[in-house]
């Protein structure tokens, strides 16, 4: 397995939230947590100095062969936005994405800029689908 700079440690999760300064990502970064806590019933991990994680995946690169260790799902309070790391290419996902309200994508992340934008129950239907899913691709 290759070992990546962005891995897990042993780092307060919530010293990092509370260290976030706008006030409401902070505030949604504490929601994003316990929704992703209640779903995945695993405790939150630091991976890195600013990706709060949930569960660990195996993800092989189909063109190297490579293997990392790698969150399942997990979140990062970012200066432009809430970037939600989910399992696999997020185009998989489009049936939620179509209902979940204003956001944009890449191509394993999720980018909302406030909780208020979106509708919280498809997030969550969301989060656990991913959660549950055994495929990166």
């Amino acid at each position: 397995m290759v070992e990546i700079k962005t891995k897990q440690n042993s780092a307060s999760v919530e010293d990092f939230i509370n260290s976030v300064d706008d006030v409401k990502k902070r505030n949604d970064s504490f929601i994003l947590l316990n929704i992703m806590k209640q779903v995945s019933g695993e405790e939150p991990k630091m991976w890195g100095a600013s990706l709060i994680g949930f569960g660990k995946i195996i993800v092989k690169s189909p063109k190297t062969n490579r293997e990392v260790e790698w969150l399942k799902i997990g979140f990062s309070p970012r200066k432009a936005n809430l970037s939600l790391y989910l399992t696999g290419n997020i185009l998989k996902y489009g049936d939620f994405l179509k209902k979940i309200g204003k956001h944009k994508t890449g191509v394993g992340c999720l980018y909302i800029n406030r909780l208020e934008d979106i509708d919280l129950d498809v997030l969550k239907e969301l989060i656990d689908t991913s959660f549950k899913s055994d495929h990166f691709v």
